[in-house]
């Protein structure tokens, strides 16, 4: 992995699409909390944030990686830590929860992991709400084979071509002017190359 190579870490989620090693990071995280926490090297942190008329305490559990699960992870390179981050998000008196596991190459040090965590979400988030107003993405009814993840691909890279022109305006009228301007859409259409 040329990231780390080049002395960079790595933060990454793991998602149930990787069943067998999400089963594992799953269980092992459950072990950890059904023992308390009791004779295990990992480290917590917890944050409350109230903003926007909510409140979110997220949870961050790190822990450096087990033998057991090293078969899982033979082909990562580096990787040394595991980690776990549980959101629970009151608005309108109404609660939600989210559970979300990692595998990293960061030391252990929760709190630059729960950073790496914090800003991987920033990013996201402000790239959906990009997406959702600019190309109305939550409305897509747009649901068989492929179709979705094609169509998403093609919206992201549409918001990436949409920022790199500096041209004044917002994403949504640069979009606007591209779609009824043949010369404006030339202009973004030449970033590409």
């Amino acid at each position: 992995m040329g990231l780390v190579r080049g002395g960079g870490d790595y933060v990454l989620a793991v998602k149930g699409n990787q069943e067998k090693l999400h089963a594992a990071i799953v269980e092992h995280f459950e072990q950890l909390h059904e023992d308390d926490f009791q004779n295990s090297a990992c480290r917590r942190r917890q944050t409350k944030e109230k903003s926007h008329g909510r409140v979110e305490q997220r949870d961050y559990y790190q822990t450096p990686l087990p033998e057991k699960l090293r078969p899982f992870l033979k082909n990562w390179e580096k990787l040394t830590t595991l980690g776990q981050v549980i959101s629970l998000t009151e608005r309108d008196g109404k609660e939600c929860s989210e559970v979300r596991y990692y595998i990293s190459s960061l030391k252990p040090g929760v709190k630059r992991f729960s950073q790496a965590v914090r800003g991987h979400w920033g990013i996201e988030n402000s790239l959906h709400w990009v997406l959702d107003v600019t190309f109305n993405e939550d409305q897509s009814r747009i649901r068989k084979d492929h179709r979705p993840d094609n169509f998403a691909l093609l919206r992201r890279f549409a918001v990436t071509l949409i920022k790199q022109d500096t041209s004044p305006g917002s994403i949504k009228k640069k979009r606007k002017r591209a779609a009824w301007n043949n010369q404006a859409l030339a202009k973004i259409a030449r970033l590409t190359t």
